[in-house]
């Protein structure tokens, strides 16, 4: 945690946009159980960084809890907050917590219903919908005079960037994404050449919105990992046993099979099992290198993608605290921008 904390200082210093932190409960490898309460430390060590829950697991709490805590968290960070949700998929968390057995996508619909409501409505509250566990009320109790009853408001005006992760092919949660206003953010363990189905069916929900979409609002992550040399690069990016994206990969893979989920590393639905290894999915998730051979690959993913508004740089273990340093800083002084000058873009990592 000490160093995600500096990994997060040091991307403010370069410039990195903004920063995102996921959490679990039950997994020792990703140990951040509260991201909010983690980035909620970074704030007075950080300057200009927008700091995001990378996702906040809606599921796992009532909704608001996640409304009144997102709302000051924006206020003590003066605006530098985005709120990233998702459902939480891991189902040893589900089980710690005792639904395993609910619809977890169910009750991340419902939990969101609440959060925009309570952000949007005044007091005394009564919210309720239809077919929704869970209702907020405080019609009964308010002395508004007194200022008891208030349920507090975001500092961002109407409300914090709220952004989804999406992980499977041709998601239909993203038309949901469109039409509400969220904004997508594909994970770095989707294979590119799904990528561009879930900016067609972003653009869907915004066409039911009678919205235009702005490519400006989806993020693609990716694991990059940027050396003066391609077989440093090649060495701690890939084919090393101590490799720190080996090893997540190595986990990811594993993870997604154990809960029959490889076909986010699939090229086609009727891929054997078997086809899947650890070195197939580095050779087509982990782009490494020199600058301008990443240059170069991050380009080759935009053209193959489509327009996209920020790539996210996925974070991995410090196994060469100095290599890993080094990387972030080649990404943010010399990669991003050469390809933001490629794009005619601003540079915004």
């Amino acid at each position: 945690m000490r160093e995600d904390r500096e990994a997060i200082i040091l991307a403010d210093k370069l410039g990195f946009y903004d920063a995102f932190m996921g959490e679990h409960l039950t997994d020792k490898c990703e140990n951040v159980t509260n991201s909010m309460l983690f980035q909620a430390t970074l704030i007075p060590e950080t300057k200009r960084i927008k700091l995001g829950t990378g996702t906040a697991n809606l599921s796992q709490t009532h909704p608001l809890l996640t409304a009144v805590q997102a709302a000051m968290f924006d206020h003590l960070a003066q605006g530098r907050f985005i709120l990233g949700v998702s459902p939480g998929a891991l189902t040893s968390d589900a089980e710690a917590l005792g639904m395993l057995g609910e619809d977890r996508n169910k009750l991340f619909a419902e939990a969101i219903d609440v959060i925009l409501a309570v952000w949007e409505r005044e007091p005394p509250y009564d919210i309720e919908f239809p077919d929704n566990r869970f209702k907020v009320t405080t019609a009964k109790t308010s002395a508004l005079h007194l200022g008891i009853g208030y349920l507090a408001k975001p500092f961002q005006k109407p409300r914090p960037e709220i952004v989804g992760t999406v992980l499977a092919p041709f998601s239909p949660g993203v038309v949901a994404m469109g039409r509400r206003d969220f904004h997508p953010l594909s994970a770095n363990f989707l294979l590119a050449r799904h990528l561009k189905s879930h900016w067609q069916n972003y653009c869907k929900g915004k066409a039911e919105a009678g919205v235009e979409p702005d490519a400006g609002d989806w993020r693609v992550a990716r694991a990059i990992f940027v050396a003066d040399d391609d077989k440093v690069a090649a060495r701690y990016g890939r084919s090393d046993d101590a490799s720190p994206y080996r090893f997540y990969y190595g986990q990811m893979h594993a993870k997604m099979r154990r809960s029959k989920r490889l076909f986010v590393f699939k090229t086609h639905n009727e891929q054997p099992d078997d086809e899947i290894t650890d070195d197939v999915i580095l050779d087509q998730l982990v782009i490494c290198g020199s600058v301008n051979k990443v240059v170069d690959s991050i380009l080759s993913l935009r053209e193959e993608a489509g327009d996209f508004g920020e790539i996210v740089y996925a974070g991995m273990d410090w196994v060469d605290p100095g290599l890993a340093k080094q990387s972030m800083r080649l990404m943010a002084e010399e990669v991003m921008p050469r390809v933001n000058k490629a794009i005619g873009a601003s540079a915004a990592t």
